[in-house]
This record gives C-alpha cells, structure tokens and sequence, in this order.
C-alpha cells in the first residue's frame, strides 16, 4: 500500500525568509516545529545530511538538506513505514512563496493498518499546527487556524496522557518578536 501526503500554506514573503525558517528545525529556537502542542524535533547533531533523530516514536535521518532550501528525511521507524518525508518551497505562479511538506510512503505491515487509524490523523494535525507557525513566524498572522478533530484529541489523550496540549488561541505562544515582510 502507497501513502502520499503533502500539505503547503502558501506565505507572501521572499524564499529565503522561509528557507532561513527550515534550517531552524530541531535547533535551539526553532521557528517552524509546533514545540508547543507536539513532541520536539530532536537529532544528535544539528540539521544536516546524516543526523539521525525524529519526534516521539518517529524516527528518521536526515537524507539531503540544502540549507536555505530544503531537507529530506528518511524513515526509520515506526515499523512499516518505507519512504520520506520532506520541506521543501516553490514559488507559485503568481510569485509568492510555498512552503511544502511532503510526505511519500510505501506502508507494510504492521503500517497498512496503523497508519489510516493512528499515524495520519496525527501527521495531518501536526503539518498543519506546523504550518500555522510558519506562517506566523513570517507574517505575524495566521489567515485561518487549523483545528484538532475529536479523533485527534481523542488518540493524544490516550497516546500521551494528553501531555502535549494545544494552547487556546488567545494564548499564543512567544514566538520572533517581529514578522517578516
């Protein structure tokens, strides 16, 4: 079984501002991993081809980084999971700038069957939290906030004993102190 999922939130600012927000993931100050609502994202070094690292029980290394640009995981676990996931941008037709996760996946088992009831719900919530960040790092806003379903809320409540909760929206989360035009 094949899994192909891609979200993108397109953001009206140049590219290397976005790229400069992609090589922040799993350092010190990341500016686009939702740190706040989801387990970090943590390697053995900093971002670059080789590091070996994920978040929570998904792991994975780092298959090619082209800083300012893109980076490319591979998956090493959870059991069942073949294939990448990735950040990457584009411009779009009318110039502004996409920010783009994608992820492409050849699922065996024990994955055909946890990844339509566990795995994707969560990715699909944590792309989208993750999204909402970057477009918030880098216009100070957020157009339209994603939004948990109760399937998701119910798996994070069993899963982590509901350790990582999402902040309500009037909480907002520090993040840069100016946004980037």
């Amino acid at each position: 079984m094949r899994a192909w999922n891609r979200h993108s939130r397109i953001v009206g600012v140049a590219q290397e501002h976005v790229g400069a927000l992609i090589d922040t993931l799993s350092a010190d100050g990341d500016r686009l991993w939702p740190v706040d609502a989801w387990p970090p994202l943590r390697f053995d070094r900093p971002l670059g081809v080789g590091a070996d690292g994920g978040h929570g029980p998904v792991r994975y290394h780092v298959e090619s980084y082209e800083p300012g640009k893109s980076v490319r995981f591979r998956f090493t676990a959870p059991r069942g999971f073949d294939g990448f996931h990735e950040f990457t941008m584009r411009t779009t037709e009318t110039g502004e700038t996409e920010l783009v996760h994608l992820m492409v996946l050849k699922l065996r088992r024990p994955a055909w069957c946890t990844y339509p009831l566990l795995w994707r719900p969560l990715h699909d919530a944590l792309l989208e939290d993750c999204l909402d960040r970057a477009e918030r790092e880098l216009t100070g806003t957020v157009r339209a906030s994603a939004s948990w379903s109760a399937y998701v809320r119910l798996l994070r409540n069993l899963i982590s004993g509901n350790r990582f909760r999402r902040l309500r929206k009037n909480k907002v989360p520090p993040m840069s102190t100016t946004a980037i035009r």
